[in-house]
């Protein structure tokens, strides 16, 4: 069922749309995927030359939302899960970019405009995944 009193369409696809265009910037401008996961992994063993966009990159994510804090109102965030289950999906999402070479920007937004076979197979697998744990979650478990 829709919440029609916080349905966004054309929110939603103006987000879309910049993380399209940025991530298009990005991949022209440095010939490489902006694959969260990636950058992030990639800094456990770093490569000299390779740590400052990396760094410069991940502390555009954490600071964009701080900057557009300072304009608007940021929803408030709801987390309805204990630390625990938090630690532990945390961890399943890890193991998952490993298996799967790249995460959900990685094989979804990137992947996928590339037309990449492994990344749509991926994201099929982690779409599904995701549709099935929030079905057990909510209608069988609770």
């Amino acid at each position: 069922m829709i919440d029609w009193a916080n349905f966004t369409p054309w929110a939603s696809l103006a987000g879309g749309l910049l993380i399209g265009l940025a991530t298009s910037i990005f991949v022209l401008l440095n010939g490489k995927i902006a694959g969260v996961s990636g950058i992030l992994g990639s800094l456990i063993r770093p490569v000299k030359k390779d740590i400052l966009w990396r760094l410069a990159f991940l502390s555009g994510l954490v600071l964009a939302p701080l900057a557009y804090g300072l304009f608007a109102v940021l929803p408030a965030a709801r987390i309805e899960a204990n630390s625990q289950l938090l630690i532990v999906a945390g961890l399943l999402v890890g193991l998952g970019t490993r298996y799967a070479s790249g995460c959900t920007s990685g094989h979804g937004i990137c992947g996928l405009a590339r037309l990449s076979p492994r990344s749509l197979v991926a994201v099929i697998a982690f779409m599904s995944t995701g549709f099935v744990v929030v079905y057990i979650m909510r209608h069988l478990i609770n």
